[in-house]
């Protein structure tokens, strides 16, 4: 019997010896998989105030037909008015980062100076939470008020999020309407909200259903390498003969 103990404990120190190495590495992954696909300013590429780069599709929700249809609009307009205006979208923001914080250190990276960032307009959204900031130039202010600029990032480009992710829609309306107001013709105002009554959907997020299924994995392995030991051992025990047979 105490040679029987042995091997069942022998058995289960060696499989928690195989799962514990596999549980770190589900851990990890789950914990940190995340933040890897942060973005920092640091991250992007330097710009400069000439340079023709309209559209800087990091988060990759923009179709290429449309990233082009902007990127055409924006150029035309830099050639018309001397304004130029930047979309960029990014997966996700570091930790501790807004958009807003990370709009206004990305426009000082790429105009540093006053002259630089005189004619610029910078949008950028954050695809994971869908938050927007928008920054402009001293000689853009005249044209896009900050109430306009303010009601492009909260109701031009988020309206058509918040009615189911439509990035291209949401893009297309931004440019449609900061060329419109930046050319000197009158604003054409934010998308019409339309009130929908939603039943809140009980659904998990993708994240949330992965960093599920390795806990769920974690814990089974775990109660494996407890169960199965003892299981072999109930087993041995009721097929014994009796010893008052």
């Amino acid at each position: 019997m105490k040679q029987l103990l042995k091997q069942v404990f022998s058995l289960q120190k060696h499989l928690i010896r195989l799962i514990l190495p596999l549980v770190t590495v589900i851990l990890a992954t789950s914990l940190f998989a995340a933040p890897a696909f942060a973005t920092g300013v640091y991250q992007l590429p330097n710009l400069t105030a000439g340079n023709n780069t309209w559209v800087l599709d990091q988060g990759e929700v923009i179709s290429r037909l449309n990233e082009g249809k902007i990127s055409s609009a924006f150029e035309d307009l830099a050639k018309q008015t001397d304004k130029q205006v930047r979309i960029v979208t990014v997966r996700r923001l570091d930790y501790g980062e807004t958009p807003q914080s990370f709009t206004k250190a990305l426009f000082k990276k790429w105009f540093p100076t006053k002259e630089a960032q005189a004619n610029q307009t910078l949008l950028v959204i954050d695809t994971v939470t869908n938050g927007t900031a928008i920054i402009t130039g001293d000689q853009i202010k005249p044209l896009l008020t900050d109430s306009i600029a303010e009601s492009v990032a909260t109701e031009t480009v988020s309206v058509p999020l918040r009615n189911g992710n439509k990035y291209n829609q949401a893009f297309l309306d931004a440019s449609d309407r900061l060329v419109a107001v930046l050319s000197g013709k009158p604003d054409p105002g934010p998308p019409k909200i339309i009130d929908n009554v939603q039943v809140e959907g009980t659904f998990k997020k993708a994240e949330e259903t992965d960093q599920g299924n390795a806990i769920a994995w974690v814990v089974g392995l775990l109660i494996a390498a407890t169960v199965i030991p003892m299981a072999t051992y109930y087993i041995y025990q009721i097929n014994q003969p009796s010893s008052n047979g």
